[in-house]
């Protein structure tokens, strides 16, 4: 997992308009209607992946109002869209892996747009599998440092929790989990009173591609683009950015 910062796609997260909060907000909200829908009801305490998806809900900002009204629009009868899950992989310049999860009404309306992506940005769209054996399945929990954070404490939870791995970043945390211990982690972090910047399963690569500048700003354009389109859920990536691109 070394090499591979959380926190440095969450930094360029922040700095999204309101107008691109709302989205990502409007993607959430898909999401919680799905796992009501096909994680078993409405109520967190009895729907694991609902109250997964409310964690990521809350490390967003999204506000409890806009989460309640979710889960209510999405418990209605009025329900009528059905959302397919469906992931695609290809290649992105400079040889970067990248992996696109995606909620659909209309596959074939979504693949279009996936390879029209892939093709603008000099990439490629690939089969299924064709990059997915270079990552892992893991959960990942980001917490910002603050100096009211106790290092050892912090990774003592987590560890005792089940967590797999704490990873010191400059300005964050990254803890890693099994999906299976996802949620007792999370349970655990929360209860404890730690509040995430990030928390969700994810695909972590195994290798990472280094960038320079001009690289890394091809990168980027590729992955704001999935990141714009309004089916795309998560975009996952092995690139690494210099710290100058970074900042």
């Amino acid at each position: 997992m070394a090499g591979h910062s959380k926190w440095a796609n969450i930094k360029h997260k922040k700095e999204k308009t309101d107008a691109q909060r709302g989205k990502i907000f409007t993607k959430i909200g898909r999401e919680i209607a799905v796992a009501v829908k096909e994680g078993g009801g409405s109520d967190p305490n009895t729907n694991s992946r609902l109250k997964d998806v409310i964690a990521k809900a809350r490390a967003n900002n999204m506000p409890n109002d806009n989460i309640a009204r979710s889960i209510k629009k999405a418990s209605g009868e009025g329900l009528s869209v059905n959302y397919e899950n469906v992931t695609y992989e290809g290649y992105g310049p400079s040889g970067v892996a990248v992996i696109v999860e995606v909620l659909t009404d209309n596959r074939n309306r979504t693949a279009s747009e996936m390879r029209y992506i892939f093709d603008r940005n000099e990439g490629s769209l690939g089969a299924t599998g064709c990059v997915s054996w270079m990552f892992d399945r893991k959960g990942l929990f980001v917490i910002e440092r603050n100096d009211s954070l106790d290092e050892d404490e912090l990774m003592m939870t987590a560890i005792e929790a089940g967590a797999e791995d704490v990873s010191e970043e400059p300005e964050a945390f990254e803890i890693y989990t099994s999906p299976a211990d996802f949620s007792t982690v999370r349970d655990a972090l929360e209860k404890a009173g730690y509040t995430f910047a990030s928390a969700e399963v994810e695909m972590i690569p195994q290798n990472t591609v280094e960038l320079d500048m001009e690289q890394s700003a091809v990168v980027m354009k590729l992955i704001d683009m999935m990141e714009d389109n309004d089916d795309v859920q998560n975009v996952y990536h092995n690139a690494v950015f210099p710290d100058e691109f970074e900042a």
